[in-house]
């Protein structure tokens, strides 16, 4: 190594300062920019309640971020292998040492259609865009219909009526035991609206998970509202629904609330058998 600088110097000996500069600057490395090896569709189209890839290869990244963002809210997805968002639907598949960052989104949702945004955080920011079309699957299902499905049911463990305090976390657990053909999607409804999981409210996630005893899909409210009382419903594609009814307690005793509504319950029935009584008396 120092044979090799003498010699480099010595070969500059009588060379111009501004000669000397271009030389330096030719033998400097290249560095490569990252770019997107543009191999995928730009626009992706997927049945309501199956799986969407969104590709996305990336070449010489380096120590460069890739990340997916919505462009509809401008919600950040994904972050090299990490997910940013409550809805458990979304991930990243990045084989290791590959160039492959793709977005995976399970059980594609009406909502999910739009543009998808992959991006390197490079100066200035490069990214692609890829749209996703979702098409309703309810053609697909008049066209070839399952006779088993019609008597399958989901059930939501636990009593009809949960109590939670407030800030507290809601856990519903939904299971569908329809081994032959599993749901190709599971909405939670919170009384007439589909529970949004990137809401600005926040902390409410869905696990799903596929085994060969059925399917079990977990809804988590984090942190619970007031608000988050009501009705919740779990509707499978292919079984009847399954509800239950939340109560978030603002400091009152579960106990006492049901004594107190088992009261009331008990008035109204002595109530409408004193009207019958009086109007059976009028006549």
């Amino acid at each position: 190594m120092i044979t090799y600088l003498t010699s480099f110097t010595a070969a500059l000996v009588g060379v111009s300062e501004s000669s000397k500069s271009r030389f330096v600057e030719s033998v400097k490395p290249i560095v490569q920019r990252p770019y997107f090896d543009d191999v995928g569709p730009r626009n992706v189209t997927a049945v309501v309640g199956q799986s969407a890839l969104l590709n996305c290869r990336v070449k010489h990244p380096g120590d460069r971020r890739v990340s997916w963002m919505r462009k509809r809210d401008l919600h950040i997805l994904t972050s090299d292998i990490h997910t940013y968002t409550g809805d458990a639907r979304f991930s990243v598949r990045h084989p290791e040492h590959s160039d492959d960052w793709d977005l995976r989104i399970a059980y594609v949702q009406k909502r999910d259609a739009g543009v998808y945004e992959c991006q390197v955080n490079t100066e200035p920011k490069i990214n692609l865009a890829i749209t996703l079309n979702v098409e309703d699957a309810s053609s697909l299902a008049a066209t070839h219909p399952d006779p088993r499905s019609k008597d399958a049911q989901a059930t939501i463990s636990g009593p009809p009526e949960v109590y939670v305090k407030k800030g507290s976390t809601i856990s519903l657990t939904c299971s569908v035991n329809v081994h032959s053909t599993p749901p190709s999607s599971v909405l939670w409804y919170h009384g007439a609206s589909v529970v949004d999981f990137d809401s600005p409210r926040g902390g409410i996630s869905l696990e799903t998970e596929k085994t060969e005893a059925g399917t079990t899909s977990k809804l988590l409210v984090t942190k619970a509202l007031l608000s988050d009382s009501g009705n919740y419903t779990c509707m499978p594609s292919n079984a009847s629904p399954a509800s239950a009814v939340v109560h978030v307690l603002n400091g009152e005793h579960p106990a006492a609330m049901q004594t107190s509504r088992a009261g009331v319950r008990r008035q109204m029935a002595l109530l409408a058998t004193f009207s019958l009584l009086v109007v059976t008396s009028v006549r």
